[in-house]
């Protein structure tokens, strides 16, 4: 069995899928592995550290491809980038499906199967395979120290001889993964920190993690959780409601974070420009819903901007990216657990059971067509 790894071909994207650790695990479980050079370069890993766990190093992306059983990447290859491959390959990544139909008709033509990581079912066999929780908990954290580095203050309390510096006032919109790994570093540097959320579960979260829960908490508010744990689209009414009482909070506010992405749609506005404009002159946002268009309706997605009142909107695209070394073991470690689903641990062949719940939920195509209910009907 050959396990390929690639160089993302995204200018943007700083992550590798697999690192010497997981090279090491992968070879004992009987595989060749192949890793393009460079593939590590963004996340501080060498082509010498990959030798020396065993894999080989390949000169360009085709010949790591050459025969794979499995490719793992980061990003949704293009089907150029799977030439060479055996027919029926796995190919592992974050494969962002929605609106993205004829991408996976693309590779679905190659006569790949293709699995999306981030379809992962939340089930407690699958804990250690949940790339969206790695990968959130390191944006949620980077997103405080982005908004601190930007910030022309200090965020704890300081008493001196000169004077008292007030504590920053820090709101976390959102209090998914991302959201409760940036209450508790918000926290750790000394923030006074509120958050906010639609799914009643958080509240206690929040709490427990030393903050304040700001929410309307009427009838729809203790229905609004999907049975995956994602937060549910409210009413209009409740929308409503929740930005009368967020609006007065959102201009006292020095730091705001916002986390609030439901899966295959466009990001929910959680901050007008009205509330942008109530903020004061130095006040940050960090927008972690860039990617889908932003949180707040002034974000400018990849982008840092200061609007005309001196508010600073950070819209990077990929705030997990921001920390390649850290993003990258976890991310590969996610990959190998999949992987060691896949394998025959007697042959070390590649043996896919077409009826585990794992691989119903993420496999998008395969023998040449699109196999995921979801993304047939819209094919």
């Amino acid at each position: 069995m050959r396990i390929a790894v690639p160089a993302e071909t995204d200018p943007g994207e700083t992550r590798v899928a697999a690192t010497p650790d997981t090279v090491k695990s992968l070879m004992g479980l009987g595989a060749k592995v192949s890793v393009e050079t460079g593939a590590g370069l963004k996340s501080g890993i060498p082509d010498e550290a990959y030798a020396e766990a065993g894999a080989t190093i390949a000169p360009y992306a085709q010949a790591a491809v050459q025969d794979a059983d499995i490719i793992l990447r980061v990003r949704r290859p293009n089907a150029e980038d799977l030439s060479g491959a055996l027919p029926g390959a796995a190919v592992i990544a974050i494969l962002d499906p929605h609106g993205h139909v004829d991408a996976l008709q693309s590779l679905a033509a190659e006569g790949v199967s293709a699995f999306a990581m981030e379809l992962m079912p939340r089930i407690t066999r699958a804990q250690s395979l949940d790339v969206l929780s790695s990968q959130a908990n390191l944006a949620g954290y980077r997103a405080v120290i982005d908004a601190a580095a930007a910030f022309g203050r200090a965020i704890p309390m300081m008493t001196t001889a000169a004077g008292t510096i007030p504590p920053a006032k820090i709101f976390i919109m959102g209090v998914g993964v991302a959201g409760l790994q940036a209450i508790a570093t918000a926290r750790r540097l000394g923030g006074i920190v509120t958050a906010t959320d639609v799914r009643p579960a958080t509240k206690e979260q929040v709490l427990s993690l030393g903050a304040k829960f700001i929410a309307v908490e009427d009838e729809e508010f203790a229905q609004a959780e999907t049975a995956g744990g994602y937060a549910k689209e409210m009413s209009a009414e409740y929308k409503a409601k929740q930005a009368e009482l967020l609006a007065s909070h959102i201009a006292a506010q020095d730091i705001i974070v916002t986390t609030a992405l439901i899966p295959g749609r466009k990001a929910p506005v959680l901050i007008t420009a009205d509330n942008v404009r109530s903020m004061r002159p130095g006040s940050i946002i960090v927008d972690l819903a860039a990617e889908r268009g932003g949180n707040c309706e002034l974000t400018k997605p990849g982008e840092t901007n200061v609007t005309e009142n001196g508010v600073t909107i950070i819209g990077h695209l990929n705030f997990a990216g921001r920390l390649p070394a850290s993003a990258s073991a976890l991310y590969a470690k996610n990959l190998l657990a999949f992987v060691e689903t896949l394998v025959d641990a007697e042959s070390g062949a590649l043996a896919i059971n077409w009826d585990d719940e794992l691989v119903k939920a993420t496999l998008l195509t395969k023998d040449g067509a699109l196999a995921h209910p979801s993304f047939q009907a819209a094919s």
